[in-house]
């Protein structure tokens, strides 16, 4: 799941440059999410592009959407671990109260149209959007995702229609968030928070072996998922420890990130027979990599990509919401009996329009109701009669 804490305007008045390169890596995670479920319909390997690029290539771009998914946590513990530390200068200070405005701010406004659309759609038998698993019924998946147990939900009864599906990620960070500040608040000292996340980071391919006989409760379960957080978490106190790397070191970390990110996504055939759910250790390790060397020394992003730059900061409203962009895209495929050899040009109506309705999402949902929540959620309370300004809002 996208790491929903709001990074629009940032906390510090170097917050639009330092998010730079994290704005990259989530877009480039978000479009391989799109890819994927794009990719599960119109495989890009059966196109023409199959005649120019290698097939194995071609079914990574397809299939990377569920690691894409676990940079997503680890960017989502490293955002809001360091905005927690910049706010209120350490975790074990963390006023709860503001914490859990924050977050509800930012999620629920966007998850509850989301399950409005898509009980109403449901209702009315539209194709691709009807629960018709004989064990699931629209009143326990609207449970499910509220109460923040639909990666359970599934695991019991199988999917449910994509656009309910892709709520399984939420599940698991806002389950971490809730227990999040008070476990900060109960160990009181980082030399205990520390060892105690560093553990559960490294459980993740523990974790997952243990769950191998059941597919989607492996791949949805609460455990590795807290991990990719946990990851993303430490990754902002070695970071806050070490503001100042030097050149050297700064180039290590973007080495080592680069590299073993492309190495757990590209080269996962020939990695997963030696690592085995290792590589998904290596995944989070290396996207922790990268963010604490964008955060230490921004990189120049590269001309023409500033689209990727728009992705990522739309990357929570597009992923949400690409569902319906991407079933409509397909059915279109179908109904005109488009030829296989150029599906891959499907993409390129389908990213576009992902973007547009993404950005409509923020412009007109989660933004304005974002602010308004913030507005009165966090306002200050009263002394003897008097209101006290409202807290100023810059994240």
């Amino acid at each position: 799941m996208p790491p929903a804490e709001s990074t629009r305007t940032g906390i510090h008045p170097d917050a639009s440059v330092r998010n730079a390169g994290i704005d990259l890596l989530r877009g480039l995670a978000i479009v391989l999410v799109v890819f994927n479920h794009l990719g599960l319909r119109i495989p890009l390997k059966k196109t023409a592009l199959a005649e120019m690029l290698p097939t194995w290539l071609l079914s990574r771009l397809n299939y990377n959407g569920y690691e894409a998914v676990f940079v997503f946590f680890v960017i989502s513990g490293f955002l809001i671990a360091g905005n927690a530390l910049r706010r209120w200068g350490s975790l074990e200070r963390i006023d709860m109260r503001a914490f859990y405005a924050r977050r509800f701010a930012r999620i629920v406004p966007c998850l509850l149209a989301l399950v409005v659309v898509l009980s109403v759609l449901h209702l009315a038998g539209v194709r691709d959007y009807t629960i018709i698993h004989a064990n699931q019924s629209l009143p326990r998946a609207i449970v499910a995702a509220l109460g923040l147990h639909l990666n359970w939900y599934e695991g019991q009864t199988g999917y449910l229609p994509g656009n309910w599906d892709v709520l399984w990620s939420l599940s698991i960070e806002e389950v971490f968030y809730i227990g999040f500040p008070l476990v900060c608040l109960l160990t009181r000292r980082r030399a205990v928070l520390l060892p105690m996340l560093v553990l559960l980071a490294l459980s993740m391919p523990f974790t997952r072996a243990v769950l191998d006989g059941n597919e989607i409760w492996q791949e949805k379960a609460y455990l590795p998922g807290m991990a990719a957080i946990a990851t993303g978490v430490i990754g902002a106190l070695l970071a806050a420890r070490w503001p100042a790397p030097s050149a050297g070191r700064v180039r290590v970390l973007y080495a080592f990130g680069v590299i073993g990110l492309l190495a757990s996504m590209l080269g996962g055939r020939w990695l997963w027979p030696l690592l085995h759910d290792g590589v998904m250790l290596l995944l989070t390790a290396s996207a922790m990599s990268l963010l604490i060397a964008c955060q230490a020394r921004p990189p120049r992003p590269p001309r023409g990509f500033g689209w990727l730059r728009a992705w990522g900061r739309l990357s929570y409203e597009i992923y949400l919401s690409h569902m319906f962009v991407v079933f409509s895209v397909v059915r279109l495929y179908r109904v005109t009996d488009g030829d296989p050899r150029w599906g891959f040009l499907w993409y390129l109506l389908a990213l576009p329009l992902c973007w547009l309705l993404g950005m409509a999402v923020e412009r007109w949902l989660s933004l304005p109701c974002e602010r308004w929540l913030r507005a009165r959620l966090l306002r200050a309370p009263q002394v003897a009669g008097n209101p006290l300004p409202a807290t100023v809002v810059t994240d």
